[in-house]
């Protein structure tokens, strides 16, 4: 970071563009059915009730999140090389995981991104058409792609993303009625909404498993360039404070349009994309309406092609390690078990393509399930490897994160109770 400090403002904004990487992908990855659906869907039921609910799961999740940087730089391993080096039946258990959650996240992603598609079709379209078309683009964006250029693709999204959603957040916060809301809100904190808590935390801010994916990608970066552990946590930062921010600003939106005003939001993926969509040209004028579709397609269509290439890579890695194969192997893997993922989310697609709202809720409630086995594993491993001074958690992050293994593994215990025992 010093080593830009002399250099002109111009300057410094593009060397520090581009020492953003990995960061920004999960960034990219993250802002999907967690902030366009969870968030809004809070913020449209129950006001600004749930934002320190999910302000608590950003920053009790964040060292788990930080644990695949921290080891990635300080070892040049990834997670899951680290997994292996406590025990194969770790690796075993995250590659277990991560097999199931690779297809149910792409899946939900796949029919979201297929949904907000058929928005600029002006004819009726089987979702499994446009979702074929989504899937296929992905396919090819990857195939023929690198890693770079996912790279630049991440950035596009997320900064157009972040100026769109600022800017509609004030222009709603302006326009806002005090009168819309209600005199008595429920309560969301009951044993009867203890569902709906449970899918708004289970993708927020993402899958934790998606830290196995961050370190992936790291690694590979810095085959190709110098990362410092001061400009890796810089780039993880930035990119978890922007998911942060963005989480509180679609709870924002959903409480503010939404939230009093009597509309209900739709439970079908084409249904509930047009009212996203016209959440926010609505609100900032109907000049912006395919403007305002098309960042909300780019961000959903963004958080499906990092989840493919991020978790196919993870999962053929994990495999490549149980057999004790080298790079070579593993990497002439990637595209197989891209193309069964792709494959098996796709049949996915084809059973809830009538049900966005529903597959998300699925998608969100087996991440929530899996969280602190992924967090247990990072915990873990950080705990018994010497780290870089620079990329090794302080006191303050050692202590969130003992705090945060017990409120992951005792909402799951008390969720566990209420669905089965309750």
């Amino acid at each position: 970071m010093s080593s830009i400090a002399h250099l002109s403002l111009f300057a410094r904004c593009v060397a520090l563009l581009k020492l953003l990487g990995p960061g920004v992908l999960m960034a990219t990855a993250a802002v999907g059915g967690s902030h366009l659906v969870a968030s809004t869907q809070a913020g449209a039921k129950f006001g600004w009730q749930l934002a320190l609910l999910i302000l608590a799961v950003n920053v009790l999740k964040y060292p788990f999140f930080r644990a695949g940087v921290s080891y990635t730089i300080s070892t040049k391993q990834t997670l899951q090389q680290g997994y292996a080096t406590m025990g194969k039946r770790y690796l075993v258990m995250a590659l277990a995981l991560n097999s199931v959650a690779s297809v149910v996240n792409a899946a939900a992603l796949l029919l979201f991104a297929a949904s907000l598609l058929s928005y600029f079709i002006p004819f009726d379209i089987a979702i499994s058409l446009s979702a074929a078309i989504v899937l296929a683009l992905i396919l090819l964006i990857i195939l023929a792609g690198h890693f770079e250029g996912l790279d630049n693709i991440a950035k596009l999204i997320m900064g157009v993303l972040v100026v769109a959603t600022v800017a509609v957040f004030f222009v709603a916060l302006s326009n806002y009625n005090p009168a819309q809301t209600p005199a008595n809100p429920p309560s969301p904190y009951t044993l009867a909404t203890l569902g709906f808590l449970v899918v708004t935390m289970g993708w927020m801010p993402a899958p934790i498993e998606i830290s196995s994916i961050t370190s992936l990608w790291l690694k590979r970066q810095c085959q190709h360039r110098a990362v410092t552990p001061k400009t890796a946590l810089f780039d993880f930062n930035l990119g978890y404070g922007v998911t942060a921010l963005l989480a509180l600003l679609f709870l924002g939106l959903g409480a503010l349009i939404v939230y009093g005003s009597g509309e209900t939001l739709s439970t079908s993926g084409i249904g509930f994309s047009h009212q996203l969509i016209s959440m926010y040209s609505s609100t900032i004028g109907g000049w912006s309406h395919w403007l305002i579709a098309m960042v909300a397609f780019l961000c959903i269509f963004g958080s499906a092609l990092t989840v493919y290439d991020g978790y196919a890579r993870v999962v053929a890695e994990g495999i490549s390690l149980l057999a004790n194969r080298g790079k070579a192997w593993r990497d002439k893997l990637v595209t197989p078990v891209l193309l069964v993922m792709a494959a098996l989310s796709f049949t996915i697609v084809m059973f809830f393509k009538s049900a966005l709202l529903a597959m998300l809720g699925f998608a969100m409630t087996l991440a929530f399930i899996t969280t602190p086995v992924f967090a247990w594993l990072n915990h873990k491993l950080v705990q018994k490897t010497e780290l870089h001074p620079d990329a090794a958690p302080g006191k303050a992050v050692k202590i969130l994160s003992i705090i945060g293994l017990v409120y992951l593994f005792g909402f799951l215990f008390v969720f566990i109770w209420w669905k089965w025992f309750y």
